[in-house]
């Protein structure tokens, strides 16, 4: 494929310009499709290959794409600034919470968590444009789930929530907070008091 291919141009500059990460088909709404020119997903594919290893990069965050610093070379760009807001430790716990079982409720993030969550715990989340309502849960009061969105993705560097550290990587790592544990002890207990009832009903 020519450097000068008109969709790889054209993309490259509706990219550029943009101040958020772009879909597919946002960005087939700004190029287009150009006469002799490659299809958007195609163009993508090109850019990603042409910036590898340059200063800049463009990634991919969920299903949108965007250009971004060269990870190794971020340092350059930081300023020493007072963050104007501190996520609170219940805001990374329950950060944390919706991430990993996305979509859900104000009650099960409690039930995880086992303390009660203030209204604005979710809506510094929500300000953060890390966090959005994802609708309702189909049971009695329909309570209001949420969910991450592709901000929370692009802030932390993810593809996609497949790219969130495993269990076991954060207990390598000793991130692994103790209600976590404190829930693994809890289902192993039940599993184990649930299978010595089984035994006790079949020797009776």
């Amino acid at each position: 494929m020519s450097a000068l291919d008109p969709t790889v141009r054209a993309v490259e500059a509706v990219l550029f310009a943009s101040p958020e990460p772009l879909s597919i088909d946002s960005i087939r709404a700004h190029v287009g499709v150009e006469k002799g020119g490659s299809d958007i997903r195609t163009a993508l594919e090109t850019l990603e290959a042409t910036y590898s290893g340059r200063g800049i990069a463009l990634v991919q965050r969920g299903d949108r794409w965007h250009f971004q610093t060269a990870p190794d070379l971020a340092h350059l760009l930081r300023r020493d600034r007072e963050e104007a807001r501190r996520l609170s430790r219940a805001g990374i716990e329950t950060l944390a919470i919706i991430a990993y079982h996305e979509p859900v409720s104000r009650a099960e993030i409690e039930a995880i968590r086992g303390v009660a969550i203030s209204k604005g715990t979710l809506d510094v989340l929500m300000e953060a444009g890390w966090v959005r309502p994802a609708g309702r849960r189909e049971v009695p009061g329909r309570p209001l789930i949420y969910a991450t969105t592709p901000a929370f993705l692009q802030h932390f560097g993810l593809t996609s929530r497949r790219d969130l550290p495993g269990i076991e990587d954060l207990r390598a790592a000793g991130l692994l907070d103790p209600v976590d544990l404190a829930l693994e002890r809890l289902e192993d207990e039940a599993e184990a008091s649930s299978g010595a009832r089984e035994e006790q009903g079949d020797s009776d």
